[in-house]
C-alpha cells in the first residue's frame, strides 16, 4: 500500500475545512436569515420573521429586508384593503404619511383608506388616505415606540355619524378580527385616525382593554412616531359576523360577545332596580325616539300588554352619548329584548347568553334583519324571534296599494338594486303599529322562555 505524500494531505485536511465551513454556514443561515410566512387569506407577501419577533429591539436593522417585502398591501377582498409595513417605519400625522428607509433606488409609494367600506366610493372618499413610502425618511422621529402601530380610521359612519350599529360592525368588530389575525396576544399600539373626542371617550375602556398603551388619535397628536413595525386597515368578515375558518386561533362573534361582557363588567354588579320584582323577567323595550322612520307607534299599547303578561318592561332609547357601562349594566340583567330593526338592537350584544331578543321586521327589511341582528343573535346564543309585519302594520299602506308590488312583494321590489331611493323607502318612511291580539301571542312565548332564564340565573346566584 502506497503513502499519501505531506501536499495530498494537506489538500484533504483544506478539503474537509472548506466542508465544515458551508456547513456551519447553512446553519447560521437558517438561524439567523430564515423567513417566516405570514399569510393573510393567502395573499400577503412574505414578512421577516427577524421584524416581526424583535420585542425591544427598535434600533437594529433588519437582518434582511428585501425591498419588495418592506411594505406589502393585501387589496383582493371587496371590502377591504389592508397594508403591513414590515420593518421600522416612521409615521408623519400631518400628512398621515409612514417612512420606510430605503438607501437607493427608485421611491415605493402604497396608498390606502384604513376603513373596511371600499365598495362604497361615497364613503370611502370621505376616509383620509395614508401613503405608505419607500424612500427618504423625512422628519425625525420625536416618540420611539417598542411596540408595532395598528393604524385605522373611526370615519365615515362610525364616528362622524354616532351610529352605534357602524361603529361596532364597522369599527369594534373588525378591530377585534384584525388584533387577532396579525397580532394574536402581541402587544400594540392603536392609532386612529378621524376619531371625534366623544367617540374616543365613549369607548375608552374598550380601546383600553385591546391595547396598554395610551391612544394615538392622529387628530389630537402631531408628533413624528416612531414603530418597529405596522399594519394600516382592518379585516372585515362581512355584516355583524366573525368567521373563525379565517383567523390563526378560531374565535367567533362568541369571543367577542364575551369580551365585551369581560371589559364592560369589571366594577359592575347585576343588581335589579329596587322597583323591579325579582320573580318578574325584565324586558328591554327599544325606543327610536328622535329617528327617522321604524317607530313603533303604538308603543305604549305594547309596552301595558308586555306588563300585563308579566314582565317588568323598561324602554330603552339609546343616544348616540349613552354610556357603554350604563347600557352595559341595564340590558346585561334583563332576559328579553324587543324592538324594531335599527341600530338600537346592537345593544342585544350585552344580552346574557340564554336571552332573548325579538326584532319586529318591518315589510323590505327582510334580508337586512337577518344579516344585521338575527345571524349574529343565534351565534352569541340567543334566543332570537323574528316578528315580521303584516302589510296593515306597516305605515306604508298609507301611501301604495294594498296591491302595489312595494307592499305585496317586497322582496321582489327590491331584488339586487338596493338605492338610496328603496333605502329610504323601508327604512326612513316606514313606521310600525303592531297588531296588538296577534303580538301578544309572541310576547307570551317571550315570557315562557324569559321565566325559564331568570330561574335558572336566580338557581346560579342561589
Amino acid at each position: 500500500m502506497k503513502k499519501r505524500g505531506s501536499s495530498t494531505v494537506v489538500i484533504s485536511l483544506l478539503a474537509s475545512c472548506l466542508v465544515i465551513f458551508f456547513i456551519f454556514f447553512d446553519i447560521l443561515q437558517i438561524c439567523f436569515f430564515s423567513n417566516s410566512t405570514f399569510n393573510l387569506n393567502g395573499n400577503l407577501s412574505t414578512i421577516n420573521s427577524q421584524e416581526i419577533g424583535r420585542g425591544n429591539m427598535m434600533s437594529a436593522p433588519p437582518l434582511q429586508s428585501p425591498p419588495a417585502a418592506q411594505i406589502t398591501c393585501n387589496r383582493s377582498n371587496p371590502s377591504y384593503d389592508i397594508c403591513m409595513i414590515n420593518s421600522p417605519t416612521v409615521l408623519d400625522p400631518t400628512t398621515t404619511t409612514f417612512h420606510v428607509m430605503k438607501p437607493n433606488g427608485p421611491v415605493l409609494l402604497e396608498k390606502v383608506r384604513p376603513y373596511a367600506r371600499k365598495s362604497e366610493n361615497f364613503t370611502m372618499s370621505n376616509i383620509k388616505e395614508f401613503v405608505l413610502t419607500l424612500g427618504p425618511l423625512g422628519r425625525p422621529c420625536q416618540v420611539q415606540h417598542k411596540a408595532p402601530a395598528l393604524v385605522f380610521s373611526a370615519g365615515g359612519y362610525t364616528g362622524y355619524n354616532g351610529n352605534y350599529f357602524h361603529e361596532i360592525s364597522d369599527g369594534f368588530i373588525p378591530l377585534y378580527i384584525t388584533i387577532n389575525t396579525i397580532y394574536n396576544s402581541q402587544d400594540l399600539v392603536l392609532v386612529i385616525s378621524e376619531s371625534p373626542d366623544w367617540w374616543v371617550h365613549k369607548y375608552k375602556k374598550l380601546l383600553q382593554s385591546l391595547s396598554k398603551h395610551p391612544i394615538i388619535t392622529l387628530d389630537n397628536d402631531k408628533r413624528i412616531h416612531c414603530f418597529p413595525y405596522a399594519s394600516v386597515g382592518l379585516i372585515s368578515h362581512g355584516i355583524m359576523t366573525i368567521d373563525p375558518n379565517l383567523l390563526p386561533n378560531p374565535k367567533s362573534l362568541a369571543h367577542f360577545h364575551a369580551f365585551l361582557a369581560e371589559t364592560l363588567s369589571r366594577n359592575h354588579h347585576h343588581d335589579q332596580p329596587s322597583n323591579l320584582a325579582k320573580s318578574r323577567p325584565r324586558l328591554i323595550l327599544v325606543g327610536r325616539t328622535g329617528a327617522t322612520g321604524r317607530l313603533i307607534l303604538n308603543r305604549n299599547e305594547v309596552e301595558e300588554e308586555a306588563k300585563k303578561i308579566g314582565f317588568d318592561v323598561v324602554v330603552f332609547e339609546p343616544m348616540a352619548n349613552t354610556s357603554l357601562s350604563v347600557a352595559y349594566e341595564m340590558v346585561s340583567s334583563s332576559h328579553a329584548m324587543v324592538g324594531v330593526h335599527g341600530a338600537g338592537l346592537t345593544h342585544s350584544l350585552f344580552l346574557q347568553p340564554g336571552s332573548v331578543l325579538v326584532q319586529v321586521v318591518p315589510l323590505g327589511n327582510e334580508w337586512v334583519a337577518g344579516a344585521c341582528f338575527g345571524k349574529p343573535a343565534m351565534a352569541m346564543g340567543l334566543e332570537y324571534i323574528e316578528y315580521r309585519i303584516n302589510a296593515n302594520e306597516s305605515s306604508l299602506i298609507e301611501k301604495y296599494n294594498r296591491d302595489d308590488k312595494v307592499i305585496k312583494d317586497p322582496v321582489g321590489f327590491i331584488g339586487q338594486k338596493w338605492s338610496a331611493k328603496i333605502m329610504d323607502m323601508y327604512l326612513k318612511e316606514q313606521n310600525v303599529r303592531v297588531d296588538l291580539d296577534r303580538f301578544k301571542g309572541y310576547l307570551k312565548e317571550v315570557y315562557r322562555k324569559s321565566k325559564m332564564v331568570l330561574e335558572k340565573r336566580e338557581g346560579w346566584s342561589g
